[in-house]
């Protein structure tokens, strides 16, 4: 069993001391199930690859395993498939940079690195599809090559086994605990008696990005091998936990919104935004019956689409059960009468998750969304929205980098709001766009919303996306 980490961040042989392993140093180790080896198969400043190569022990797995008393404990996949197994070697190796800390490289501790990860063979029943719905919310772009039961016998069809390949920017903490949590989530099989304290690792390991995981009850259920009480106390934990960050989020939302809006001055610009966006619909031929607001927020443009007589439905969509909240009490949905409320819904969802609530529409609207995203995420959001949803049209505002200088308030260098992973040039969007749309079956056009400045162009540059290759 490999799994093999590669960085390939600014002065990457500093993974080594964030792993606590010396890449010139070969690590060995023995569990009661087999031997841990663990060494560096290149170390540059400019590419670092860390090796775990883990070899299972059959005879001494069986003998260790006392609560199973089947065949299968003879004949089974454990010793060459990623499973509890490798997470208990990922523990045994890399405790301490699992807990995230590094006594030699303190300050890149919580540094978001590139990093590839390879791993050789992967066990989940359930396909692909589980695989990507684990690891693509938390921003990787996963790779998946599924494997024959029997290369001389193609007939025989395709295993639940497959080859996979993760790449994102992530933390060297985060990265192995998105490993040790889900691994034994996909293959949904623990090679020892799943306890109380299960529940307390679980909540440990997770508790930096598995409260706002879309699918962390899933991953409670698989993890704790579906023990009821055991389910019910992670998932009522987890909940508790999400209502908190959803109550922090808004209050951060709320502030760096105020930071945005005083930044903007004096121009007006989300009326503006929502102007434009409405302008949009109307040009739309045929007309936009089905619409979806990705990142709805509070609802404002939600508000204004069900003024439009054309539009027969308006769906938004957001991560924060508080902004849509927000956006039902923005939208009276509690006494709207009952033709009204048959045209409007609201989904909690993400952009970089596929979701089959979000076909079907003639049109998109992502209103100031994108840059909010990890660049990473970004080819998620593409497959999501241009790949799987793809309706007639999209719509995609965001900030333009280059108006920037014009407002004194907004320090050299510093983002409009504080949420914001990046703000675009105007070439820099454009290039993306123009990319995006080529892949993916679009003509695109470029406007700007706001006072244009000879040189520097609109505050806002707009995207509008029209279909020309047939889903």
């Amino acid at each position: 069993m490999l799994l093999t980490l590669t960085c390939t961040a600014a002065h990457a042989d500093d993974l080594g001391y964030l792993l606590h392993k010396n890449p010139a140093n070969l690590y060995e180790a023995r569990t009661s199930f087999g031997k841990i080896t663990v060494f560096a198969p290149e170390c540059s400043p400019e590419r670092t690859t860390v090796a775990l190569l883990l070899e299972i022990d059959p005879v001494g797995l069986v003998r260790n395993n006392r609560q199973r008393n089947t065949l299968d404990q003879y004949v089974n996949d454990r010793p060459y498939v990623a499973s509890s197994l490798l997470c208990v070697a990922l523990t045994e190796a890399f405790g301490t940079a699992m807990n995230g800390r590094s006594k030699e490289r303190p300050e890149r501790v919580d540094e978001k690195m590139p990093f590839e990860v390879h791993l050789s063979v992967l066990q989940c029943p359930p396909g692909q599809e589980l695989v990507r719905r684990l690891f693509e919310p938390l921003g990787y772009e996963v790779s998946l090559e599924r494997l024959p039961l029997d290369r001389a016998f193609p007939a025989w069809g395709e295993s639940s086994l497959f080859r996979m390949a993760l790449r994102g920017e992530q933390t060297v903490q985060d990265l192995l605990t998105h490993l040790y949590v889900l691994l034994p989530v996909l293959d949904n099989s623990k090679h020892y008696f799943v306890g109380a304290d299960e529940v307390e690792k679980l909540l440990k390991k997770g508790e930096r990005w598995l409260p706002g995981h879309p699918e962390y009850a899933l991953i409670s259920r698989r993890y704790l091998n579906y023990r009821q009480a055991m389910v019910r106390d992670a998932v009522d934990r987890l909940e508790a936990l999400r209502e908190e960050m959803g109550q922090s989020r808004e209050e951060v939302d709320t502030q760096a919104e105020a930071q945005e809006a005083a930044a903007e001055q004096p121009q007006r610009l989300n009326e503006a935004r929502m102007d434009a966006a409405i302008a949009s619909v109307r040009e739309i031929q045929p007309p936009a019956g089905r619409i979806l607001d990705l990142g709805c927020g509070e609802g404002r443009l939600l508000k204004l689409l069900l003024a439009e007589r054309a539009v027969r439905e308006v769906v938004g969509v957001d991560v924060s059960s508080a902004a849509l909240e927000k956006a039902a009490q923005r939208l009276h949905l509690d006494t709207m009468s009952p033709r009204q409320q048959e045209r409007v819904r609201l989904l909690q969802g993400s952009v970089v998750y596929r979701d089959d609530r979000f076909q079907g529409f003639d049109a998109a609207f992502l209103v100031e969304v994108i840059e909010h995203l990890d660049p990473p995420r970004l080819s998620a959001m593409e497959g999501v929205v241009f790949g799987h949803a793809r309706p007639r049209h999209v719509v995609i505002t965001t900030p333009n980098a280059d108006y920037n200088q014009k407002w004194e308030s907004l320090p050299a260098g510093n983002f409009r709001h504080r949420d914001h992973r990046f703000e675009w040039s105007r070439a820099q969007f454009q290039e993306w766009a123009k990319r995006v749309a080529a892949e993916r079956g679009y003509t695109v056009r470029f406007s700007g919303i706001g006072t244009e400045d000879t040189d520097l162009g609109t505050p806002t540059q707009m995207a509008t996306f029209d279909m020309t290759v047939a889903p």
